[in-house]
């Protein structure tokens, strides 16, 4: 038997830009960023936005609308901007991928051309695994307009949308054209969502940097109020460092077994799930890494210090570490979380790798979770904060 093996190296590059009020007039960086493949022509494109932004910002698609009038000379939008509903809504039902795929297939978009999307997380994971499917895959750029996937989920090179009532079942790897982060719009946003960004800067914290996690516990009174510069801080380098992780981590792509970026996320995922997504992915993250950290303490792998300390963390920027489980209907609620785990194993495959921490910045992976441990630990959140 004959075999060939020839290594296929792709070069992709991450762009990540923070700017303010990107579709005032003289704005250019969508301009500089939307350029066309071969000389002398004009870049065509289309842009999905979150019609909810209407409500916090009125009028956003007249100068949507405006801004590509001004720069038609370098850009050929190829329809009005096109409105969805925002939330974890356009993730679970099947009819808005259909309707994104049908506007790029009337407008005869190709991989020369440009799929835009402004939104929440959900928006951009739905949005962009429709670019990443048609013509086997178009440039996406993300506009993300929350906290939560300015500072994590916009950032990364993951698409999907829910499936079989699991989240993210079906799904692209796909390095996004560019992601371009307008602070504005998190002025926008109301408190719920403002908070949930939050979390996800503490979450990387743990598993990454002990200067960071000092530098959010510092300013947790202040971040708790949203005021201006901390809050932008703190945004501005959760981007940067989930960027970090996903281009120098060594496996961008999850082909491994090990996730720590996902740190609390196996109960997140089930939670957001059993309560039909009333528990936003911040909350439900906020109470998975208490669970995580309560097992962590039985478990020897965290001092009871640190454990109180990062939870009292948690509760001054605002989550709640019990009350979104109560979201979740029937009795058997605790145990429907529980169930997490193997759908967690089973999104992932291979051997459970669950991320754990000793301490901010010392992060280690197990490998098993006695199911009496994280009831035990379940029960104790219960306790202190049900």
């Amino acid at each position: 038997m004959d075999s060939f093996i020839k290594p296929i190296a792709v070069p992709n590059e991450h762009r990540l830009i923070f700017t303010r009020n990107v579709f005032a007039p003289d704005n250019h960086v969508l301009a500089d960023l939307l350029t066309p493949r071969e000389p002398g022509g004009k870049a065509r494109a289309v842009i999905f936005w979150d019609g909810g932004l209407e409500f916090a910002f009125p009028g956003i698609d007249k100068r949507i609308s405006a801004w590509f009038a001004v720069h038609q000379d370098r850009i050929e939008l190829l329809t009005p901007p096109v409105d969805l509903p925002g939330g974890e809504i356009v993730k679970n039902d099947f009819q808005h991928l259909q309707h994104v795929w049908s506007v790029i297939n009337e407008t005869k978009l190709c991989r020369h051309s440009f799929v835009i999307v402004l939104g929440g997380g959900a928006m951009l994971d739905m949005v962009g695994f429709a670019a990443s499917t048609a013509h086997r895959g178009i440039p996406l750029v993300r506009l993300p307009t929350t906290s939560l996937s300015q500072g994590d989920g916009g950032i990364g090179v993951k698409n999907g949308i829910n499936f079989f009532g699991k989240k993210n079942w079906l799904g692209a790897f796909s390095v996004p054209h560019a992601v371009v982060n307008d602070l504005d719009f998190l002025k926008g946003l109301p408190e719920r969502e403002r908070r949930c960004g939050l979390i996800e800067a503490v979450k990387v914290s743990l598993v990454r940097d002990p200067k960071f996690y000092e530098f959010i516990e510092t300013r947790a009174d202040a971040l708790a109020k949203f005021e201006q510069e901390p809050f932008e801080a703190v945004i501005r380098e959760s981007a940067r460092q989930h960027m970090e992780h996903i281009a120098t981590g060594g496996d961008p792509f999850e082909r491994g077994s090990g996730r720590p970026l996902d740190f609390g996320h196996w109960a997140a995922h089930k939670l957001e799930q059993l309560s039909d997504f009333r528990v936003s992915h911040g909350e439900a993250v906020a109470v998975g890494m208490a669970i995580d950290l309560l097992y962590a303490r039985r478990t020897g792998l965290l001092s009871a210090e640190w454990t109180d300390r990062i939870l009292a963390l948690l509760q001054r920027l605002g989550f709640e570490l019990f009350k979104p489980i109560r979201q979740v209907r029937g009795a058997k609620g605790p145990q429907d979380v529980l169930d997490g785990l193997e759908e967690f194993r089973e999104h992932l495959g291979g051997q459970l790798t669950i991320p754990m921490i000793k301490a901010p910045g010392v992060r280690l992976d197990v490998h098993e979770m006695k199911a009496s441990d994280v009831k035990a630990a379940m029960d104790e959140l219960m306790q202190r904060y049900g």
